[in-house]
């Protein structure tokens, strides 16, 4: 009993601290969004003194050397304040990213000491509408990877497969092939508990039946879910194509199925439009559903049963 309270306590202890964290990371956030309008109100001078110039330029029908000189040096100007907004606007995003890995961090730590929140609590008392809600959130939350100029989109973006080394790290959510009650085997969305590097296995959660059964899976029955979203219009490599074979997540469950991709995203906010297999319609598949690029991932499977 004295080891189960000291536990809870260390635990509280780690919670008061990464809640301190969060907090001062939220204040260089908001200094940062200050600077990048800042910064923004800056450089309108300067875009007005283009389109002035310019206007002038259409005035006087003629583009002369000082029009041109003049030109050259607010075009300069220009693209150093777009660089330093940039450059800022990145730092932004390095400090939503940690905030979000301390949130994950904390919501395991208390997951772990049997500590929950009203915003957190424990899956196998949450309501199903609750859940869906939750994964929906996941899903339009995932980060949009926003790379620098000639960089080529990471693994795990979009449709960009795991490294061979990877291991998924505890409360990463994956697609986990299991079995089912009946006996057939499914692909569910799981938790990731732990990873064995002795035994290669992982230890995942049902998302949908937290508490309830852990299934204990060999790495090749695991697939991690994209940690990024892929930009159409700058990475369209990174998406899966149309007629490709995935497996996606069935609206309002929690399983993934075969599906073919009917439409890649056109836009960073869109989603896939598939065609789930589904034999109760005459050519095999279902009329389009769309989901979201969090719950697409690579077929193991290429031969359809």
């Amino acid at each position: 009993m004295t080891a189960q309270v000291g536990s809870k306590s260390c635990v509280t202890m780690a919670l008061v601290s990464a809640d301190t964290k969060i907090s001062e990371l939220l204040t260089e956030l908001h200094q940062l969004i200050k600077q990048t309008q800042e910064e923004r109100s800056r450089s309108e001078h300067n875009l007005l003194n283009i389109q002035k110039t310019h206007e002038r330029m259409q005035t006087e029908n003629k583009t002369s050397p000082y029009y041109r000189t003049k030109l050259r040096g607010l075009y300069t100007t220009a693209k150093a304040d777009a660089e330093a907004e940039c450059s800022i606007l990145r730092h932004a995003l390095d400090k939503i990213a940690e905030i979000k890995s301390l949130l994950e961090e904390r919501r395991i730590a208390a997951k772990m000491a049997g500590v929950y929140s009203d915003s957190d609590p424990p899956r196998k008392t949450m309501r199903r509408g609750v859940l869906m809600t939750l994964l929906q959130q996941s899903a339009m939350t995932l980060p949009l990877w926003i790379g620098k100029p000639g960089d080529s989109p990471p693994p795990l973006c979009g449709a960009m497969p795991a490294s061979s080394d990877y291991v998924a790290k505890p409360g990463d959510k994956v697609a986990a092939r299991v079995k089912a009650v009946d006996g057939d085997e499914q692909w569910i969305l799981a938790e990731v508990v732990s990873y064995s590097h002795s035994t290669n296995k992982y230890e995942v959660d049902d998302i949908d039946e937290e508490g309830k059964e852990r299934h204990t899976l060999s790495r090749r029955r695991i697939i991690p879910l994209p940690q990024w979203k892929a930009n159409p219009e700058t990475d369209p490599e990174a998406l899966f194509s149309k007629d490709q074979l995935v497996l996606a997540l069935y609206p309002q469950t929690t399983c993934f199925y075969r599906a073919l991709i009917h439409t890649p995203p056109h836009r960073p906010q869109d989603d896939y439009s598939v065609l789930f297999e589904d034999t109760s319609y005459a050519d095999g598949y279902s009329p389009p559903l769309n989901v979201a690029q969090r719950y697409v991932v690579a077929c193991k499977e290429n031969k359809k049963k």
